[in-house]
This record gives C-alpha cells, sequence and structure tokens, in this order.
C-alpha cells in the first residue's frame, strides 16, 4: 500500500470515529455544592473510568446558563435542588426524556418526571422544629396548626421567595385548594415571630436563641448543623426537637434533589450511567449518612441520626404538581402578605 493510501486511511478513521481519541467524560452542571456531590462523583469515575468535569453554582443562574446556551452547551446533565426547580428545566425545554430501566425501578413514580425528563435523588421533610419545654407539641399535629392564635408572634419561617416555601404551599393548593390555603397562609404570616430572612439554619437557631418557638425548616440543615463541625451551631441544633407533621392525613410535606439529562448533551450515554449510579444503593447510602437526606430508593438503610427522628408518613403528592403550582403559589403567598 502506499503511503498515501495509508494517511487517507488514518485520517478517515479519525473523522469518522472522533470518540476514539476523546477521554470517556460527562460533563456536569450542579446546583448541589461540590462538597455534597463530589465524593459521590469521584466513586462513579473509579467505578466507571468516566471523567465527571463539575461546574457548580446557584440554581437559578445555572438554568439561565443553560438557557443561553442552548444547543452550544457543553453540559450534559443538570443537578438541581426542588421539584420546583426541575419543572421550571422541563418547560425550558433544555431537558430530555430517558429511557432507562434501572432508573424506574429505583425511584419511585411520585418522585420523578410523567415524561422521565427528571428523576429524584434524595428526599428532604419540610417539617416544624419547636423548642420542646416551650411548646406543647399535642397542639401542633399540623402544617394548619401553625395559623392558630396561640402561635401568635412564636413561628420563624424563610421569605416566599424561597422555592422550599412555595413548594410547600403548592403541596397544600392540590390537597385543599387554593382559597382555603391562602386563608391559612394570613394565619400564618399573623404568627410570624419576625419578619422571614435567612436561611434553614437561621430559622433553627432562632428557636434555639428564644427568637421564636417553632421553626419551619428541611430536616438535612438540622442534620447538617448536628453532624457539622462548628460547635456553636451544633449546641442550638441539640436545643430543637423535630416534629412531623399530617401524620394522619396527607403526610410530612416532601420534596426531591434530582437530575435531567440536558437536552443537548454530547456525551448522552455517559450521562445517563451517571444517573443511574446516583440512584444505586450505594450512593443511595451515601445521601442518608453524609447529607442526611433520605433515600429516593426504597429499602436503603438511614443513619443513626436519621433514625433519632423517627419514622413518618409521606406525603405521596406527585412532585409534578409543585413545579405545575408554583405560580400560583407565590401569587398567593404575595396575597397573604408573605414577603
Amino acid at each position: 500500500m502506499k503511503p498515501y493510501f495509508k494517511t487517507t486511511l488514518l485520517l478517515s478513521a479519525i473523522y469518522l470515529a472522533p470518540g476514539i481519541l476523546q477521554a470517556a467524560e460527562v460533563n456536569l452542571y450542579s446546583a448541589r455544592k461540590e462538597a455534597l456531590i463530589k465524593p459521590l462523583l469521584d466513586q462513579f469515575t473509579e467505578r466507571t473510568g468516566v471523567t465527571v468535569n463539575l461546574v457548580t453554582g446557584k440554581a437559578d443562574a445555572l438554568l439561565q446558563r443553560l438557557t443561553s446556551e442552548g444547543d452550544n452547551t457543553p453540559a450534559d446533565l443538570l443537578i438541581t435542588t426542588d421539584a420546583g426547580r426541575l419543572h421550571r428545566a422541563k418547560e425550558a425545554g433544555v431537558l430530555q426524556p430517558v429511557a432507562s430501566a434501572a432508573l424506574d425501578a429505583a425511584v419511585p413514580e411520585q418522585y420523578r418526571d410523567a415524561d422521565d425528563q427528571w428523576y429524584g435523588l434524595s428526599v428532604r421533610a419540610r417539617v416544624m422544629m419547636i423548642a420542646p419545654d416551650r411548646v406543647d407539641e399535642s397542639k401542633l399535629k399540623s402544617y394548619q396548626d401553625l395559623a392558630n392564635e396561640e402561635w401568635k408572634g412564636r413561628i420563624c419561617i424563610r421569605s416566599s421567595n424561597n422555592i422550599y416555601n412555595q413548594s410547600l404551599i403548592a403541596s397544600m393548593i392540590a390537597h385543599q385548594g387554593e382559597e382555603q390555603t391562602e386563608a391559612w397562609a394570613k394565619g400564618l404570616v399573623e404568627n410570624f415571630a419576625r419578619p422571614p430572612a435567612g436561611g434553614d439554619r437561621d430559622q433553627i437557631k432562632g428557636v434555639a436563641v428564644g427568637q421564636c418557638d417553632i421553626a419551619v425548616a428541611n430536616t438535612y440543615y438540622l442534620g447538617g448543623m448536628l453532624t457539622g463541625s462548628d460547635e456553636t451551631q451544633r449546641a442550638m441544633a441539640q436545643e430543637v426537637k423535630v416534629i412531623w407533621p399530617n401524620q394522619e392525613s396527607t403526610g410530612a410535606h416532601v420534596n426531591v434533589s434530582g437530575a435531567g439529562v440536558v437536552k443537548a448533551a454530547k456525551n448522552k450515554e455517559n450521562a445517563i450511567k451517571l444517573l443511574e449510579f446516583l440512584v444505586s444503593d450505594e450512593a443511595q447510602k451515601w445521601y442518608a449518612e453524609e447529607n442526611s437526606e433520605y433515600p429516593v430508593k426504597a429499602g436503603v438503610g438511614i443513619s443513626d441520626l436519621l433514625k433519632s427522628w423517627g419514622e413518618f408518613k409521606a406525603d405521596d403528592l406527585a412532585m409534578d404538581k409543585l413545579g405545575e403550582l408554583n405560580d400560583e403559589a407565590v401569587r398567593l403567598m404575595d396575597r397573604a402578605g408573605w414577603r
């Protein structure tokens, strides 16, 4: 064979099969902080040989970035927090459906998108946390009880622009309708101990230092305070008790962190592999032990800390509803005077 024929064949092989010269990789945009996801990504790389290129950022900023990048985005997979944000990503047209028997088997139907565009990875509960020496928990059985006059000036909660609160209100609209939820929200606002400010940890701290007697917060924030290195936060967290609401009716409100394959993914196969790894028993157990979140997959063990809070009935409302009713929830909170 003449030398130029060899050169031509080599160049043809390169152009026809560019993946041969490319390392296996997947590009991940994550709204979860690096410390809360990187150890799992390292395990995935060790097991599969697929390198994960991680970009972290605020959830809304990452979605805006995906939208502006369009087909030119380098991202293959998006991880974000709250079903409301996952729904926004779907509505923005930046995700694509995924067909995976492994995902369908691991993730219960209510924790994934009806059109298979996103899947829940971990479950978090938004509940009441009380000062047990100042609150008679027998009088606090449901979210609805938070509007009772007895709690006037005694409740700490984040602002209405917080997606976790918006999803809580969306769940209540789904269960009891807009009119009843708005009346409840007005009563809740009357019971605020202070104007809403700060994150969930700040609400828990408010209970610990006596600024309020009841906080509404996600359980994994309490877990982070109890297991973290900050001694002051640990001491404050030990002052509160978790109350599981609505155990005789709808169950405690839960939400998910989740992920979806980007519509313009260049490494779709590896993105699906990573998504499937994140719902494996190994990864799900890590979420529970290291992040104080509940596994989305049934049958996976949880940490001693989560066990110490007791078993609870979770709301089985489909997560899609939290996104679908988000706009309605935001308008309702505004009418109620929740700022």
